[in-house]
């Protein structure tokens, strides 16, 4: 089932196995982060992050997963969340995703 994307504030999105290769635990960014279960999901082979609040939260996300050997764009991506109220995203991993490169 695709997960609903938020408008107002990023979401980041993180291949499920990158973050599992990478070794990043939920406890880790919960403690960093302090999310609740609506601000980490996992569907199938994706995992949000978000709505992130402040202006420090996703550039410091997006450093710490560069940091820990994951690369923009190919493990993981950022929506902004700048769109009107009245239009609904969703988000899923794409089939047979998971693992290629």
């Amino acid at each position: 089932m695709p997960l609903t994307v938020p408008a107002g504030a990023p979401t980041l999105f993180i291949r499920r196995d990158a973050f599992e290769r990478a070794g990043i635990t939920r406890a880790a960014l919960d403690a960093w982060l302090n999310l609740t279960d609506e601000e980490f999901r996992v569907e199938g082979g994706l995992i949000a992050v978000g709505p992130l609040y402040g202006d420090d939260a996703l550039p410091a996300l997006l450093e710490g997963l560069e940091g820990v050997g994951l690369a923009y764009f190919d493990d993981f991506f950022e929506l902004s969340g700048n769109w009107p109220e009245w239009l609904r995203l969703h988000a899923a991993g794409a089939a047979g995703a998971a693992g290629s490169r």
